[in-house]
């Protein structure tokens, strides 16, 4: 399916690229539910990985020795993806994401680049399908849907793209999310959709580009500089995550918990929503801290740019050694 999709696809690149996709996939969503005879319908497909004859005593029942399986082939699927980067198709690809008509000019056709690449993506693609249907034992019409491939494509992105470690980081947020936010707080969305925001405006290049950059700042001795500073970031922004939802926590409770008590418990604190004064408090830390956060922001930018400016130094000053 790679293979015939991907002909169509990858003629074209950018919003187009992501747009064909989309409409694809919303044909593969609709079709699923239009023909159960073959997808089973909103009930979707079932299995029994436990059918068959052992080998050497494993059935395949107990979750621990599904979890092996599926980290033996994660692991042996990231090392291949990795070895796939590193030969000059990988290379290539790189390219062609960032600048398709150098690729061009140098003799490559970039469709075809990311035609192979679309492959290659289809082929990991089903082994990561397989092994959720081993796992859950059901696929159903919901993993064509465009809310999975929505959040696959935005936690990717709080990720980082531009380095192959980024979506490792992106599965592992996804997980946490789905996991432990969903349980903590009714307004788990609310949060995702902020963070997305805030790392847009902030940190385009996604967790792994600032992982890569606090590397960068160690590698030429800057990063010590800048604890101080980071400290006093981490406190008051600290501050303000917390008033801020704190204010979200009593508006979803206001307007979800009708009926109820209107005592929240948030953070071991007993907020009474139905007291202005609360509210008032809240508001007026939300405040405080972020006149205090962007003080203490003003001053960072301006340590940040001398430790900029002195790795540039320190690499001309290399280039003139060399």
């Amino acid at each position: 399916f790679a293979i015939l999709f991907g002909y169509v696809t990858t003629r074209y690149s950018g919003a187009t690229f992501a747009m064909i996709t989309l409409g694809l996939g919303e044909l593969v969503f609709a079709i699923a539910l239009v023909v159960p005879e073959f997808f089973g319908g909103e009930s979707g497909v079932s299995g029994n990985r436990v059918v068959g004859q052992a080998v050497w005593g494993i059935t395949f029942g107990p979750a621990i020795q599904v979890y092996y399986l599926i980290a033996v082939y994660t692991s042996i699927c990231v090392g291949l993806m990795y070895a796939f980067t590193q030969t000059p198709l990988g290379r290539l690809l790189n390219a062609t994401r960032d600048n398709p008509e150098r690729v061009g000019f140098i003799g490559y056709d970039p469709q075809r680049v990311r035609y192979y690449a679309f492959i290659i993506a289809g082929f990991f693609a089903g082994i990561s399908g397989g092994l959720g249907a081993l796992n859950f034992e059901v696929v159903n019409a919901e993993v064509l849907g465009p809310t999975r491939s929505a959040a696959y494509l935005l936690f990717t992105f709080l990720g980082g793209t531009k380095f192959f470690f980024g979506p490792i980081v992106a599965a592992v947020l996804m997980v946490l999310t789905s996991a432990l936010l969903g349980v903590w707080t009714k307004a788990w969305l609310f949060y995702l959709g902020a963070a997305f925001m805030w790392m847009v405006t902030v940190a385009p290049a996604g967790i792994a580009g600032l992982i890569m950059e606090y590397v960068r700042l160690a590698e030429y001795g800057q990063l010590f500089k800048l604890l101080p500073s980071y400290v006093l970031l981490l406190l008051t922004g600290g501050g303000c995550v917390l008033a801020f939802s704190a204010l979200v926590e009593m508006t979803y409770f206001q307007q979800l918990e009708l009926g109820s008590d209107s005592i929240l418990h948030f953070m071991g604190l007993p907020l009474d929503t139905a007291a202005p004064a609360c509210w008032l408090e809240a508001l007026a830390l939300l405040a405080l801290t972020a006149l205090a956060f962007g003080s203490v922001r003003r001053r960072f930018a301006k340590l940040w740019s001398t430790a900029e400016q002195a790795i540039k130094d320190e690499q001309a000053h290399a280039r003139r050694v060399e």
